[in-house]
């Protein structure tokens, strides 16, 4: 009986002291590697719009061969996944945080310069000069490459050439214009059809990107300062956002819906954004054959590109337990495998911004919708000469800011004064 005594007593401090051992000082490692399976195969990503970027990890998960590979994709709201990033990081702790994750490259440096332990450099995993340049300044920091380029904004000035010829211009006329060429076609369309240039929703200054973009420039220096005081592309991008508003030129809308129903109803003459607003405009089946793209205008600049920017976003790894298999999985399909980029064309409509790619047959195709113009490829080439600028960490906040300043400055406020007061506005808020 006391043999017997004894023999549970060790065996019951042996299963302690081996319990002890396991496990980790904060109890972090093993949840991870619980969530994420031993070999980290088993991973999550968050994302959004189901139709376009879960989508395309859906296709992407298609063409991995990994046979013990499992990921659970998560659709979130862009929105939310900011916030629950930065609430989680924030807080110290990478419980609950997900091995990939998808953020828009104008809101990446936020991230990448305010918890760059919490990322995993993945530039191992790829080649980054495969991708557009301009893709990499927002998807690196310090030396290091945090994310994997995924969808290109690249603008085009979408058209009507039934409106623009009544107007008396060709598609040639439409090929490399500045800004202020823009808004001379824009008046003389307006005179000889009625019609208004393009919609706009004075809340959202994504032209004005669209315009700074071409010249190289942003609200904020490579080093992070605030630059709107003097900022010349802005100031030029402002006059003539002026001019197309004081002019009439612009059919005001208020939200997305309005903005759509402005060109499928036939209301505007040219739609200048990124080019995920070509299913929109297709869309509108009665307008087939109606519709073609030219470069996007620059601004009136020495070194100015035809070529812009609006939206876009890349896929980050999470520096937790399954980030080289996220890494991996990541490499080997959005990072080099152009059979995926051709499905990822026809299938969901994206295009990559994985330049090998603008080869392979998908790239080719001839929409008829667009006069049996190949868009696609159109768009990949233009990509390619984005010219590259640093988004920095207060792009949406400074905008906030601006947006005030720009409707005095339609109510007649000086645009130097316009941009003195901006300036102070940011400096002190983003100090």
């Amino acid at each position: 009986m006391r043999k017997n005594f004894w023999l549970l007593m060790i065996a019951l401090l042996t299963a302690i002291v081996l319990a002890a051992c396991s496990g980790g000082d904060d109890g972090s490692g093993n949840a991870e590697e619980e969530d994420n399976g031993d070999d980290g195969s088993q991973i999550t990503a968050w994302a959004w719009d189901p139709n376009f970027n879960i989508a395309a990890l859906n296709l992407a998960k298609e063409h991995y061969d990994n046979e013990n590979f499992e990921m659970e994709i998560i659709e979130n709201a862009q929105d939310d996944i900011v916030q629950r990033l930065n609430t989680g990081l924030s807080s110290g702790t990478m419980k609950g945080m997900p091995n990939i994750v998808l953020i828009e490259d104008q809101r990446a440096q936020s991230f990448l310069q305010s918890y760059p332990d919490a990322f995993y450099a993945i530039g191992d995993y790829f080649n980054p000069e495969d991708f557009a340049d301009y893709k990499l300044a927002p998807t690196s920091f310090d030396g290091e490459q945090y994310g994997l380029p995924f969808d290109t904004g690249v603008t085009g000035f979408f058209y009507r050439t039934d409106y623009l010829e009544e107007a008396g211009y060709t598609h040639d006329d439409l090929v490399n214009i500045t800004w202020s060429e823009y808004v001379e076609i824009a008046k003389d369309v307006k005179e000889q059809t009625g019609q208004a240039m393009l919609s706009l929703d004075p809340n959202d200054l994504g032209i004005l990107r669209v315009m700074m973009q071409t010249t190289g420039t942003w609200y904020t220096s490579e080093d992070g300062t605030i630059q709107l005081e003097g900022n010349e592309p802005l100031q030029m991008a402002l006059e003539n956002y002026k001019e197309l508003m004081e002019n009439d030129l612009v059919k005001l809308s208020s939200d997305w819906s309005q903005y759509l129903a402005a060109f499928n109803s036939g209301d505007v003459a040219s739609v200048p954004a990124g080019n995920w607003i070509g299913p929109s405009v297709e869309a509108e089946e009665s307008q087939a054959g109606l519709w073609r793209v030219a470069p996007t205008p620059r601004l009136d600049m020495e070194g100015a590109a035809n070529a812009s920017n609006q939206g876009g976003s890349s896929f980050y790894v999470l520096n937790i337990d399954g980030k080289e298999a996220a890494a991996e999985f990541l490499g080997e399909t959005f990072g080099s495998n152009v059979e995926f980029y051709q499905d990822l064309v026809q299938e969901v409509g994206a295009i990559g911004t994985f330049k090998p790619a603008s080869e392979g047959d998908a790239y080719q195709f001839e929409n008829e919708f667009f006069n049996g113009q190949q868009v696609v490829y159109d768009f990949s080439q233009w990509m390619e000469e984005i010219p590259q600028v640093d988004y920095g960490m207060n792009t949406y906040g400074i905008e906030d800011i601006l947006s005030a300043e720009i409707q005095q400055y339609l109510d007649g406020k000086s645009l130097e004064d316009v941009l003195s007061d901006a300036q102070t506005q940011a400096e002190n808020q983003f100090k």
